[in-house]
């Protein structure tokens, strides 16, 4: 079962909203160039879900800031949940992510689950004790960021870490599917998610989800939506997991955009690095005012966590623990971007696995073109010049 795929919402409030909203953008898309409103060029590079092009944003943010917080409050209306992460004067606040929301009685914080009741933060899911997921069992080898360097899919890691020398045919992985995120990335794959979210369903265990690990199972991995803003339910499920399959190989792996609390991420580094399994780090742009324009929040945070998820793997080289990802988003990531960021990343360590994926049009920017293949081989050349050893381009198949 394809949950990334377009799982049809069954909820009135969700079926007005998130759907309504992807269909808004979508039947604006037309072959006819955006205009950016601060600058006044006009390209097929410009997206209708910001109305600003990429050189006004990272060079010109105070006038594009209007343009952008306007598509946002828009985009984000048939929500419950707030615009921007909440700073009310007096409200309580939530350490669980780098969002930290400060809500007021009453208020629902970015991620949805956590809301102030008398005074007291209370979490809706994404505790030790229930959360929303869904799950499914993906035949080993798979499409995973990191398939090139993992012991599922590689010949990394074996006999420690793996079932077999090379690809684990016979075995599957635990594919976690959470249903909640702390960005709001406006050309999210997997945004689905938002009707668990809304809908506070399927509320679940960690039981029920360790439950589901059997013998062919040789790897959890938390996706989503995002692991974040449910940390101490995926730690919970995973030492049960863990628990019930003895010493028997079942690594935990996590794909993240990094903002989680630091003492969370340090739990789930000790969790991989202990399993064999690894940290894929998915970093959205360098840039920070092009960051908050794409996902709504910065990314300071998820840069703070890979250089401390690299300080605390440095012990396994193989299988590589840490691993990091970036989508190649037409007119906005490119080449100067991943070169910033490859640099960042080789400073850490040359040797981090990078995969550069093909763009496919969705969510709020389905009007954006797919990746093209000479764009893809720009980022590549910059993403090497910069000084990492080991770069990939992923997704192949959407190039165009």
């Amino acid at each position: 079962m394809g949950l990334v795929g377009r799982r049809k919402c069954k909820c009135s409030r969700c079926c007005k909203g998130i759907a309504a909203v992807t269909a808004f953008y979508r039947q604006k898309k037309t072959p006819e160039p955006v205009t950016c409103e601060v600058c006044g060029r006009t390209g097929g590079d410009i997206s209708r879900a910001l109305g600003v092009c990429r050189k006004c944003i990272t060079g010109r943010l105070e006038e594009a800031n209007e343009a952008i917080t306007r598509f946002r409050l828009e985009a984000r209306a048939a929500n419950s949940t707030p615009a921007v992460p909440p700073r009310s004067s007096g409200g309580s606040t939530c350490r669980i992510c780098a969002n930290e929301c400060r809500m007021a009685p009453g208020e629902l914080g970015f991620c949805g689950l956590r809301e102030n009741l008398s005074g007291n933060v209370h979490s809706r899911a994404g505790t030790s004790r229930v959360g929303i997921f869904r799950a499914y069992h993906d035949p080993l080898p798979t499409n995973c960021v990191a398939d090139w360097v993992c012991p599922g899919c590689s010949d990394s890691g074996y006999p420690r870490y793996s079932h077999r020398r090379g690809p684990e045919k016979g075995f599957a992985n635990l594919a976690v599917f959470l249903g909640a995120c702390s960005f709001d990335c406006l050309f999210c794959q997997n945004w689905s998610f938002r009707d668990d979210t809304e809908a506070l369903s399927p509320l679940r265990t960690p039981g029920d989800l360790a439950e589901m690990v059997d013998s062919r199972t040789s790897c959890v991995c938390f996706f989503g939506g995002d692991p974040s803003p449910q940390m101490p339910f995926a730690l919970a499920a995973s030492r049960l997991a863990l628990e019930k399959v003895g010493g028997r190989i079942l690594r935990i792996c996590w794909e993240t955009n990094g903002s989680m609390n630091p003492g969370l991420l340090r739990r789930a580094a000790k969790l991989s690095l202990g399993t064999g399994g690894c940290i894929k780090f998915d970093i959205k742009a360098w840039d920070e005012n092009l960051h908050r324009a794409l996902t709504g929040v910065s990314n300071r945070r998820t840069l703070d966590s890979i250089a401390m998820a690299v300080d605390l793997t440095r012990g396994r080289p193989d299988p590589s623990p840490v691993i990091a990802s970036t989508l190649m988003v037409p007119g906005y990531v490119g080449e100067e971007e991943v070169s910033a960021i490859s640099g960042y990343l080789a400073s850490l360590d040359p040797d981090i696995p990078y995969t550069l994926l093909a763009f496919h049009p969705d969510y709020l920017m389905g009007d954006m073109g797919s990746t093209t293949g000479k764009w893809a081989d720009e980022c590549v050349s910059a993403a090497r010049d910069a000084g990492l050893h080991r770069v990939k381009v992923g997704n192949l198949h959407l190039l165009s």
